[in-house]
């Protein structure tokens, strides 16, 4: 269970908090595995094999200073699974947990038909089973491209059904939420919406599997509690994404942090997908970093890819081509076999001439 301290407390306040959960851990043949720095004010506890999840909650919540006790059992709360069976999500032909891990790719940002439909059969050969494209893009700055929005997510409806890969999509505002559901198979909340609640709530309960991206600067308790939003909403199909950390080396985009990946598996059944494209910044280095995904357990891919990055509008120096992304993908699958695990792959299907 997860165990969430009141937001008031102090350092020091926390750490005597934690103390007193660790000697009830130690009476209850529980013990602490989540706590510090990395969680935020969120305490893992992993209890005894055979205790009752639920009478344990109830005595945690009578400490002074816990705000909340987050249990897999509780109706109301999804994200807590330390434990519970790993939740495999299925959309179309893209399987992401339960033994399987899937590739989402595709460009930044959807410029217009034809050439997406071309490069989407060329990432359905390779071995991709969803597609990727932004027609609402969230850019530093005003004056960027911002998607071409409507037109966008038409685009990618018709390229999907031609396709037959599901569409994974941004949403940027809770006044979207009901658009980008008519188009999208699943909705994504990009890195910067990750504590944008109103939206988180809205997505929730559009009845879409949502990706929720974790926030460059949060912690791995605060992503859990956004996921949580998700859950509360009424979405009980959840991909956590990781995509890299803001950090002070400008030598890669962001610091990719794959020991996220077996970290939220420990806490939570639900799948985790790594965006190595976002997590570098660099077309260079993504194949490696796929890989290492790979190894490090994710259970799904999200790859930037683009006919011609040089010339994409957005994100140009990350985007893979289709031959280097096929190449990647296919070294990838090895090392999940190697890991008893395997890629999900699309059915044969011929590209009609």
């Amino acid at each position: 269970m997860i165990v969430l301290l009141q937001s008031t407390l102090a350092e020091s306040e926390q750490r005597a908090l934690a103390g007193r959960l660790e000697a009830w851990a130690s009476d209850h043949g529980a013990r602490l595995v989540g706590f510090g720095p990395g969680w935020g004010k969120c305490v893992e506890v992993d209890l005894a094999a055979g205790a009752e999840e639920e009478a344990c909650a109830s005595q945690v919540r009578q400490i002074d200073g816990i705000e909340a006790v987050l249990t897999a059992s509780r109706p109301t709360h999804h994200v807590a699974g330390a434990g519970r069976e790993p939740q495999r999500i299925e959309v179309g032909p893209a399987r992401f947990g339960g033994g399987f891990a899937s590739a989402i790719a595709g460009p930044c940002s959807v410029e217009e038909h034809d050439s997406l439909l071309a490069l989407a059969w060329q990432l359905r050969r390779a071995g991709a089973t969803a597609l990727r494209g932004g027609a609402f893009k969230p850019r530093t700055s005003p004056y960027s491209f911002q998607g071409l929005g409507r037109p966008g997510l038409e685009i990618l409806r018709s390229v999907s059904d031609q396709t037959g890969l599901p569409v994974v999509t941004e949403v940027l505002d809770p006044r979207a939420v009901e658009l980008v559901a008519e188009f999208a198979d699943v909705l994504q909340i990009g890195s910067r919406n990750m504590m944008n609640y109103a939206l988180l709530s809205e997505a929730g309960g559009a009845g879409r599997p949502v990706l929720l991206k974790r926030g460059m600067s949060a912690t791995l308790g605060e992503f859990l509690l956004a996921a949580e939003y998700l859950a509360h909403a009424g979405c009980s199909r959840i991909l956590l994404c990781e995509r890299g950390l803001r950090h002070f080396d400008p030598t890669v985009r962001n610091l990719l942090d794959l020991a996220a990946v077996p970290a939220l598996k420990r806490v939570t059944h639900l799948p985790v997908v790594v965006d190595p494209s976002h997590g570098t910044g660099s077309a260079a280095l993504v194949p490696a970093m796929l890989a290492a995904a790979a190894a490090a357990g994710a259970d799904g891919f999200l790859v930037e890819v683009h006919p011609d990055p040089r010339h994409s509008v957005s994100d140009a120096s990350q985007a893979l081509s289709p031959e280097v992304f096929a190449t990647a993908l296919e070294r990838a699958s090895k090392v999940l076999e190697a890991c008893d695990r395997r890629l999900a792959r699309p059915a044969a299907e011929t590209q009609p001439v």
